[in-house]
């Protein structure tokens, strides 16, 4: 299976993973998934420790890369289809970074793993982490 994590479940996966219950939880430890950070996420992470809102032991530039790796998650990068597909999408959240994780989960046909609830009224499916 491949899912594309929301930032929050990535950072819990790395900092405490007991928050992810259920079939989260056993979809990020079964090593036969593929699991997926998107640069969006990323970004985000990026503003949110630049801003101080986002406490790390090291900076992102560092944190992150380290991380995928010890996590066995792939980086998904953005592309300008994902982007402008952004367009297509009817406004029920109005987080830009949450609006380009259900573009691309729905674009590369990824479940999105999330405790997001606005996420379920979007055509992309879904896997809720509480």
């Amino acid at each position: 299976m491949k899912a594309l994590l929301d930032t929050h479940v990535w950072l819990w996966l790395q900092t405490a993973p007991e928050r992810l219950t259920g079939e989260a939880r056993e979809l990020v430890e079964d090593a036969s998934n593929d699991l997926f950070l998107s640069a969006a996420s990323a970004w985000e992470i990026a503003i949110k420790y630049a801003l101080g809102k986002l406490p790390l032991p090291e900076p992102p530039d560092r944190y992150v890369p380290s991380r995928l790796a010890l996590s066995g998650t792939t980086p998904l990068p953005l592309d300008q289809r994902h982007a402008l597909h952004v367009a297509a999408l009817p406004p029920h959240h109005r987080d830009p970074f949450d609006r380009l994780l259900v573009a691309q989960a729905q674009l590369e046909g990824l479940l999105l793993v999330t405790a997001d609830k606005q996420f379920g009224a979007y055509e992309v499916r879904i896997v809720d982490v509480t």
